[in-house]
């Protein structure tokens, strides 16, 4: 099954016979305490430069999030899109469930398929925020939460999206828009989270053949060496299903497209030695810019 999202300009399918998605994730203010004070300000000099330098590094389409409790989010997101529109031309995923920056963020996207990070199966999430999805004929991402909270088992993470995937149904979406996020949470305190998370997506594929997407991130919290661990989820992960990842593209990209080659999604390894042309002269030039 193929996610297609688009931009004005360009195309991204996502599938489990396509290469590997990387959406970054750097265009959020949660730990990148100089973004937050350039929203603040509106000054989207820093923006423009985090949504460039995460294209150049590979990123294929761009979560664009603006949570930060010193600013109106919704007057401030249409002002990032645009801010990163100018600089790229990559599909963009709104990373918001409040209804009023969702839609801000959306009608500033100009054309294309858009992806929307997210909605949930809490019964709130799923009547406000799948008709904004279904109206601007966008893609979603369906986190496995249900009304009592993110499931213990990889059980529960499937009734949770196969609740999500029906109710995305009954307004018109169709199941190849959905993106499923089977929640990835810290080993630091469950040395068993990345296994359920794992059956999960097994599960999930197995019973939907949806796409399926992680926050491999969240796996290395209040770990030292977080890329390593991060890097060692996002293998298994593809091999069990996973199709797309909100991610640092300049710290994991390297992986993904090792991994990509051994999983034959790259002919002749071209993608792979495109890849490391291409990163060796931006190492080389931010080298230089930082001497």
């Amino acid at each position: 099954m193929h996610t297609i999202l688009k931009s004005e300009k360009k195309e991204v399918t996502i599938g489990f016979d396509k290469p590997f998605v990387i959406i970054g994730e750097k265009l959020n203010p949660t730990g990148i305490k100089k973004l937050g004070e350039a929203l603040v300000e509106r000054n989207m000099d820093y923006v423009r430069h985090l949504a460039k330098r995460q294209v150049d590094w590979g990123a294929d389409v761009l979560d664009v999030n603006v949570g930060h409790p010193q600013i109106e989010e919704a007057e401030v997101m249409p002002l990032v899109v645009e801010a990163v529109q100018s600089v790229t031309d990559v599909p963009l995923c709104i990373d918001s469930n409040e209804p009023k920056i969702l839609e801000a963020g959306l009608n500033a996207i100009k054309g294309g398929k858009p992806l929307v990070n997210s909605v949930n199966g809490e019964e709130k999430q799923l009547s406000t925020v799948l008709p904004i999805v279904k109206a601007r004929g966008a893609a979603v991402i369906g986190l496995t939460i249900g009304d009592e909270g993110i499931p213990a088992t990889a059980e529960g993470r499937l009734a949770a999206a196969a609740k999500i995937i029906e109710r995305a149904a009954k307004v018109g979406i169709p199941v190849e828009d959905i993106i499923i996020d089977p929640l990835v949470m810290t080993v630091g305190h469950d040395s068993k989270a990345a296994t359920v998370t794992l059956k999960a997506i097994e599960l999930i594929r197995k019973e939907f053949d949806v796409n399926i997407s992680l926050g491999a991130s969240n796996v290395s919290f209040g770990l030292p060496d977080r890329h390593s661990v991060n890097a060692a989820m996002l293998s298994i992960a593809m091999l069990t299903g996973a199709t797309c990842s909100i991610t640092d593209p300049i710290k994991l990209g390297a992986a993904i497209k090792a991994n990509d080659l051994l999983m034959g999604r790259d002919a002749n390894s071209m993608r792979y030695l495109k890849y490391f042309r291409a990163t060796d002269k931006l190492r080389q030039a931010e080298a230089a810019a930082k001497a």
